[in-house]
């Protein structure tokens, strides 16, 4: 896939904040683009709360088992085709504890190699993805979640996923990320329609 082009402009490094710079340092050397900073830094403040209040306040900080958040937030990516968040998370996802064969399992759809606990995460994210326009919080699927979380658990697992989901969006919508080339999501012509 080729290198996001969006239409607004980028910031360019040298004219980063410091706290931001540093952002834009670490994604550089994991991806090799640095695209999501660069045209986020036009709105700091809204950068810095989804690093720190997003990701900071919520992701980090709630209920959740950080290893059933990796899997929800890697197995999104994955389905949505995102190359920029997939580099990211699949190192995130060995920093919580997932074995190289469950994170490999959320990359071919064998869910039966992750741990009982998180096939029911990975079942959910498959529902939250924006390409599942049918997918629901079933009888069923609740029944096995509650096997493991709570309902307080649940519903921050579901509003993370959905809120991820909803982020995957924003950033093809705006071609803020290099794309899987499985990405379902097509890259546009940024002169069309």
């Amino acid at each position: 896939m080729s290198r996001p082009e969006p239409i607004l402009p980028r910031v360019e490094p040298d004219d980063l904040p410091e706290d931001l710079r540093e952002l834009y340092d670490n994604s550089m050397a994991l991806r090799g683009d640095a695209t999501f900073f660069e045209v986020m830094a036009n709105n700091p403040d809204l950068l810095r709360w989804y690093i720190d209040g997003f990701y900071g306040d919520v992701f980090e900080s709630g209920r959740v088992p950080r290893d059933a958040l990796e899997v929800l937030r890697l197995r999104l990516s994955v389905q949505h085709g995102c190359k920029f968040c997939n580099q990211g998370n699949r190192l995130a996802a060995q920093a919580a504890g997932l074995q190289d064969a469950e994170i490999d399992a959320l990359f071919a759809d064998d869910l039966s190699v992750l741990r009982a606990e998180l096939r029911p995460v990975a079942i959910l994210s498959d529902r939250l993805q924006l390409a599942n326009q049918d997918g629901a919080l079933t009888p069923d699927l609740l029944e096995d979640l509650s096997a493991y979380y709570t309902p307080a658990e649940i519903i921050e697992l579901g509003l993370i996923g959905g809120m991820l989901s909803g982020v995957a969006k924003f950033l093809f919508a705006f071609d803020l990320v290099e794309r899987e080339p499985t990405c379902p999501f097509p890259q546009r012509d940024k002169n069309s329609v």
